[in-house]
Protein backbone atom coordinates (compact mmCIF):
# COMPACT_ATOMS: atom_id res chain seq x y z
CA UNK A 1 0.00 0.00 0.00
CA UNK A 2 1.38 3.45 -0.96
CA UNK A 3 0.18 4.83 2.36
CA UNK A 4 2.57 2.59 4.19
CA UNK A 5 5.37 3.75 1.92
CA UNK A 6 5.03 7.46 2.54
CA UNK A 7 4.20 7.20 6.22
CA UNK A 8 7.09 4.79 6.54
CA UNK A 9 9.29 7.27 4.68
CA UNK A 10 8.33 9.91 7.19
CA UNK A 11 9.17 7.62 10.09
CA UNK A 12 12.56 6.95 8.58
CA UNK A 13 13.44 10.62 8.91
CA UNK A 14 11.74 11.61 12.14
CA UNK A 15 11.44 8.59 14.39
CA UNK A 16 9.68 8.67 17.73
CA UNK A 17 8.23 11.71 19.48
CA UNK A 18 4.63 12.89 19.16
CA UNK A 19 4.60 12.90 15.36
CA UNK A 20 6.11 9.43 15.21
CA UNK A 21 3.46 8.16 17.61
CA UNK A 22 0.64 9.74 15.62
CA UNK A 23 2.07 8.19 12.44
CA UNK A 24 2.27 4.83 14.18
CA UNK A 25 -1.36 5.08 15.27
CA UNK A 26 -2.53 6.03 11.77
CA UNK A 27 -0.48 3.33 10.09
CA UNK A 28 -1.65 0.72 12.57
CA UNK A 29 -5.28 1.76 12.08
CA UNK A 30 -5.04 1.65 8.31
CA UNK A 31 -3.66 -1.85 8.40
CA UNK A 32 -6.11 -2.93 11.13
CA UNK A 33 -3.35 -4.17 13.37
CA UNK A 34 -4.37 -5.20 16.86
CA UNK A 35 -1.55 -3.30 18.51
CA UNK A 36 -1.94 -1.36 21.69
CA UNK A 37 -2.84 2.26 20.78
CA UNK A 38 -0.41 5.01 21.63
CA UNK A 39 -1.11 6.72 24.93
CA UNK A 40 -0.38 10.41 25.40
CA UNK A 41 1.73 11.43 28.38
CA UNK A 42 0.70 14.93 29.45
CA UNK A 43 3.67 15.29 31.80
CA UNK A 44 6.31 14.62 29.16
CA UNK A 45 4.30 16.03 26.22
CA UNK A 46 4.69 12.94 24.08
CA UNK A 47 3.03 9.63 23.31
CA UNK A 48 4.21 6.39 24.83
CA UNK A 49 3.62 2.92 23.45
CA UNK A 50 4.83 -0.58 24.08
CA UNK A 51 5.59 -1.00 20.41
CA UNK A 52 7.68 2.06 19.47
CA UNK A 53 10.44 0.56 17.35
CA UNK A 54 11.00 3.31 14.82
CA UNK A 55 14.78 3.57 15.13
CA UNK A 56 16.90 6.57 16.04
CA UNK A 57 17.36 8.57 12.84
CA UNK A 58 16.63 12.31 12.87
CA UNK A 59 15.33 14.63 10.18
CA UNK A 60 18.74 16.22 9.65
CA UNK A 61 20.77 13.03 9.40
CA UNK A 62 21.42 11.09 6.21
CA UNK A 63 23.47 8.35 7.82
CA UNK A 64 20.99 5.55 7.05
CA UNK A 65 20.11 6.74 3.55
CA UNK A 66 21.90 5.51 0.48
CA UNK A 67 21.25 8.53 -1.68
CA UNK A 68 20.31 12.18 -1.56
CA UNK A 69 17.19 11.33 -3.57
CA UNK A 70 15.91 9.09 -0.78
CA UNK A 71 16.59 11.82 1.74
CA UNK A 72 14.59 14.35 -0.25
CA UNK A 73 11.76 11.84 -0.67
CA UNK A 74 11.71 11.48 3.10
CA UNK A 75 11.56 15.27 3.43
CA UNK A 76 8.54 15.37 1.15
CA UNK A 77 6.83 12.58 3.08
CA UNK A 78 7.50 14.39 6.36
CA UNK A 79 6.11 17.61 4.92
CA UNK A 80 2.86 16.13 3.65
CA UNK A 81 2.20 13.94 6.69
CA UNK A 82 2.87 16.89 9.00
CA UNK A 83 0.54 18.99 6.86
CA UNK A 84 -2.27 16.47 7.31
CA UNK A 85 -1.76 16.32 11.08
CA UNK A 86 -1.87 20.11 11.39
CA UNK A 87 -4.70 20.39 8.86
CA UNK A 88 -6.84 17.98 10.90
CA UNK A 89 -6.51 20.41 13.81
CA UNK A 90 -7.20 23.57 11.77
CA UNK A 91 -10.20 22.04 9.96
CA UNK A 92 -11.88 21.16 13.26
CA UNK A 93 -10.93 24.45 14.97
CA UNK A 94 -14.34 25.97 14.27
CA UNK A 95 -16.11 22.78 15.38
CA UNK A 96 -17.07 21.53 11.93
CA UNK A 97 -15.56 19.99 8.82
CA UNK A 98 -16.33 22.08 5.74
CA UNK A 99 -16.48 20.56 2.27
CA UNK A 100 -14.53 23.57 0.94
CA UNK A 101 -11.72 22.95 3.41
CA UNK A 102 -11.46 19.31 2.47
CA UNK A 103 -11.34 20.35 -1.18
CA UNK A 104 -8.31 22.55 -0.48
CA UNK A 105 -6.54 19.52 1.00
CA UNK A 106 -7.58 17.34 -1.94
CA UNK A 107 -6.35 19.94 -4.44
CA UNK A 108 -3.04 20.31 -2.60
CA UNK A 109 -2.44 16.56 -2.58
CA UNK A 110 -3.51 16.16 -6.21
CA UNK A 111 -1.36 19.03 -7.49
CA UNK A 112 1.70 18.19 -5.42
CA UNK A 113 1.72 14.40 -5.10
CA UNK A 114 -0.65 12.98 -7.72
CA UNK A 115 -4.18 11.61 -7.87
CA UNK A 116 -3.43 8.55 -5.72
CA UNK A 117 -2.38 10.81 -2.85
CA UNK A 118 -5.91 12.28 -2.69
CA UNK A 119 -7.48 8.99 -1.60
CA UNK A 120 -4.54 8.22 0.67
CA UNK A 121 -4.68 11.66 2.28
CA UNK A 122 -8.42 11.41 2.89
CA UNK A 123 -7.95 8.05 4.61
CA UNK A 124 -5.31 9.51 6.86
CA UNK A 125 -7.41 12.58 7.68
CA UNK A 126 -10.32 10.34 8.66
CA UNK A 127 -8.04 8.40 11.01
CA UNK A 128 -6.77 11.67 12.47
CA UNK A 129 -10.35 12.82 13.06
CA UNK A 130 -11.00 9.48 14.77
CA UNK A 131 -7.94 10.10 16.92
CA UNK A 132 -9.35 13.49 17.91
CA UNK A 133 -12.60 11.87 19.02
CA UNK A 134 -10.80 9.14 20.91
CA UNK A 135 -8.49 11.48 22.80
CA UNK A 136 -10.76 14.51 23.07
CA UNK A 137 -9.91 17.85 21.49
CA UNK A 138 -7.87 19.14 24.44
CA UNK A 139 -5.54 16.14 24.49
CA UNK A 140 -5.30 16.04 20.70
CA UNK A 141 -4.42 19.74 20.71
CA UNK A 142 -1.62 19.03 23.18
CA UNK A 143 -0.29 16.32 20.86
CA UNK A 144 -0.43 18.66 17.86
CA UNK A 145 1.39 21.43 19.73
CA UNK A 146 4.07 18.94 20.77
CA UNK A 147 4.33 17.86 17.14
CA UNK A 148 4.85 21.48 16.11
CA UNK A 149 7.70 21.77 18.58
CA UNK A 150 9.22 18.59 17.17
CA UNK A 151 9.04 20.04 13.65
CA UNK A 152 10.61 23.22 14.97
CA UNK A 153 13.70 21.24 15.92
CA UNK A 154 14.16 19.31 12.70
CA UNK A 155 12.46 21.11 9.80
CA UNK A 156 14.04 24.19 8.18
CA UNK A 157 12.30 27.52 8.81
CA UNK A 158 11.26 27.96 5.18
CA UNK A 159 9.54 24.56 5.08
CA UNK A 160 7.68 25.36 8.29
CA UNK A 161 6.66 28.65 6.70
CA UNK A 162 5.24 26.78 3.71
CA UNK A 163 3.33 24.47 6.06
CA UNK A 164 1.74 27.55 7.62
CA UNK A 165 0.89 28.90 4.17
CA UNK A 166 -1.14 25.79 3.32
CA UNK A 167 -2.88 25.88 6.70
CA UNK A 168 -3.93 29.48 6.01
CA UNK A 169 -5.29 28.45 2.60
CA UNK A 170 -7.34 25.72 4.29
CA UNK A 171 -8.75 28.18 6.84
CA UNK A 172 -9.65 30.63 4.05
CA UNK A 173 -11.34 27.97 1.91
CA UNK A 174 -14.92 28.83 2.90
CA UNK A 175 -14.34 32.57 2.51
CA UNK A 176 -14.42 33.28 6.26
CA UNK A 177 -11.59 32.74 8.73
CA UNK A 178 -13.30 32.30 12.10
CA UNK A 179 -11.82 33.49 15.38
CA UNK A 180 -11.32 29.84 16.33
CA UNK A 181 -9.34 29.21 13.17
CA UNK A 182 -7.21 32.32 13.70
CA UNK A 183 -6.50 31.21 17.26
CA UNK A 184 -5.53 27.72 16.07
CA UNK A 185 -3.30 29.18 13.35
CA UNK A 186 -1.57 31.42 15.89
CA UNK A 187 -0.99 28.45 18.19
CA UNK A 188 0.56 26.39 15.40
CA UNK A 189 2.62 29.30 14.13
CA UNK A 190 4.01 30.04 17.58
CA UNK A 191 4.86 26.42 18.38
CA UNK A 192 6.45 26.02 14.95
CA UNK A 193 8.80 28.83 15.95
CA UNK A 194 7.60 31.24 13.27
CA UNK A 195 7.41 35.01 13.65
CA UNK A 196 3.96 36.34 14.49
CA UNK A 197 4.29 38.68 11.51
CA UNK A 198 4.49 35.67 9.16
CA UNK A 199 0.90 34.68 9.90
CA UNK A 200 -0.40 38.24 9.69
CA UNK A 201 1.32 38.57 6.33
CA UNK A 202 -0.24 35.39 4.93
CA UNK A 203 -3.72 36.24 6.18
CA UNK A 204 -3.62 39.46 4.11
CA UNK A 205 -2.08 38.11 0.89
CA UNK A 206 -5.43 37.68 -0.90
CA UNK A 207 -6.30 41.36 -0.60
CA UNK A 208 -2.85 42.90 -1.03
CA UNK A 209 -3.20 43.67 -4.74
CA UNK A 210 -6.33 45.78 -4.20
CA UNK A 211 -6.05 47.01 -0.60
CA UNK A 212 -3.26 49.34 0.51
CA UNK A 213 -3.94 48.52 4.17
CA UNK A 214 -3.60 44.78 3.46
CA UNK A 215 -0.41 45.40 1.47
CA UNK A 216 1.21 47.11 4.46
CA UNK A 217 0.19 44.19 6.65
CA UNK A 218 1.77 41.74 4.20
CA UNK A 219 5.08 43.58 4.52
CA UNK A 220 4.61 43.88 8.28
CA UNK A 221 5.07 47.65 8.43
CA UNK A 222 2.87 50.62 9.29
CA UNK A 223 1.69 53.16 6.69
CA UNK A 224 4.06 55.66 8.32
CA UNK A 225 7.14 53.56 7.50
CA UNK A 226 9.95 55.27 5.62
CA UNK A 227 11.03 54.17 2.15
CA UNK A 228 14.16 52.59 3.61
CA UNK A 229 12.06 50.67 6.15
CA UNK A 230 9.72 49.48 3.40
CA UNK A 231 12.57 48.25 1.24
CA UNK A 232 14.22 46.48 4.16
CA UNK A 233 10.92 44.81 5.13
CA UNK A 234 10.36 43.65 1.56
CA UNK A 235 13.87 42.23 1.22
CA UNK A 236 13.51 40.30 4.48
CA UNK A 237 10.10 38.91 3.47
CA UNK A 238 11.25 38.01 -0.04
CA UNK A 239 14.35 36.25 1.22
CA UNK A 240 12.59 33.85 3.57
CA UNK A 241 9.71 33.20 1.15
CA UNK A 242 11.80 32.62 -1.97
CA UNK A 243 10.58 29.48 -3.82
CA UNK A 244 14.10 28.10 -4.14
CA UNK A 245 14.18 27.60 -0.38
CA UNK A 246 11.58 24.82 -0.60
CA UNK A 247 12.77 23.33 -3.89
CA UNK A 248 13.81 20.09 -2.16
CA UNK A 249 10.12 19.39 -1.44
CA UNK A 250 9.43 18.96 -5.14
CA UNK A 251 8.58 21.13 -8.12
CA UNK A 252 4.88 21.40 -7.34
CA UNK A 253 5.46 22.65 -3.79
CA UNK A 254 7.95 25.10 -5.24
CA UNK A 255 5.25 26.31 -7.67
CA UNK A 256 2.87 26.92 -4.76
CA UNK A 257 5.62 28.91 -3.04
CA UNK A 258 6.13 30.82 -6.28
CA UNK A 259 2.48 31.86 -6.31
CA UNK A 260 2.83 33.11 -2.75
CA UNK A 261 5.98 34.98 -3.78
CA UNK A 262 4.06 36.66 -6.62
CA UNK A 263 1.40 37.78 -4.16
CA UNK A 264 4.11 39.27 -1.94
CA UNK A 265 5.42 41.16 -4.98
CA UNK A 266 1.89 42.34 -5.73
CA UNK A 267 1.69 43.78 -2.20
CA UNK A 268 4.99 45.54 -2.77
CA UNK A 269 3.76 47.00 -6.07
CA UNK A 270 0.55 48.26 -4.41
CA UNK A 271 2.57 50.25 -1.89
CA UNK A 272 5.25 51.37 -4.31
CA UNK A 273 2.61 52.66 -6.74
CA UNK A 274 0.70 54.50 -4.00
CA UNK A 275 3.93 56.23 -2.90
CA UNK A 276 5.37 56.81 -6.34
CA UNK A 277 8.40 54.68 -5.48
CA UNK A 278 10.68 52.88 -7.89
CA UNK A 279 12.89 49.81 -7.58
Amino acid sequence: MALGKWIGGFLGLMAGGPLGAIAGFVLGSLFDKSTEPAEYDENNHRYRSQQQAYGSQTYGSQQSYTSQQQFYEGQRNTFRFSLLVLASYIIRADGKVMHSEMNVVRTFLRNNFGEAAVTEGEQILLKLFDQQKRLGMAEFRSAVMSSCRQLRQYMPYEQRLELLHFLVLIAQADGVVSSGEVSALRECSSELGLDASDLDSMLNLNDASTSLDAAYKVLGVSPSATEDELKAAYRKLALKNHPDRVASLGEEVRKAAEKKFQEINAAKETIWKARGMRG
